[in-house]
């Protein structure tokens, strides 16, 4: 069975490595008897489904999560159950992936305003403090 990532990328069930060992947290005294918390790997640069580009993004946005050998590591222990946090461990990696396949925006192009505009925009200006000008205290001339 595979993962779709996206239309044209899936990983393979067998590229997974899950490993499931005691966690912290909720669970009462079930905490010290079942493993229940998920770490999950995916060696994602050694991975022939992802393209390259994709493996580039995910090297930035990874951040710790991704190891020296380009392996990726997400630990799920949220939940009292074994299989809720393997469905959330991969859920994440799924999201990683989505984020990393996603084509970065394009650079915005700075626009300068058209001579015209800064003209209005410098009348205006001028229009705005003679009306304030105008404030000032009445002043009697006798």
């Amino acid at each position: 069975m595979s993962i779709r990532i996206t239309p044209q990328i899936s990983i393979e069930d067998d590229e997974l490595v899950e490993r499931f060992v005691r966690a912290s947290g909720p669970g009462g005294q079930n905490v010290n008897k079942v493993s229940t918390a998920v770490e999950l790997r995916f060696d994602a640069i050694g991975s022939p489904n992802l393209p390259d580009r994709v493996k580039a993004r995910l090297r930035r946005i990874a951040g710790r999560k991704l190891t020296q050998d380009g392996v990726l590591v997400i630990q799920a222990e949220r939940h009292r159950l074994q299989s809720r946090n393997r469905d959330e461990a991969r859920d994440r990696l799924v999201d990683l992936l989505r984020e990393a396949a996603a084509p970065p925006p394009p650079k915005r192009i700075a626009t300068k305003p058209s001579r015209a505009a800064q003209r209005r925009r410098v009348d205006a200006k001028k229009q705005r403090g003679a009306v304030k000008n105008m404030r000032g205290k009445v002043r009697r001339d006798d």
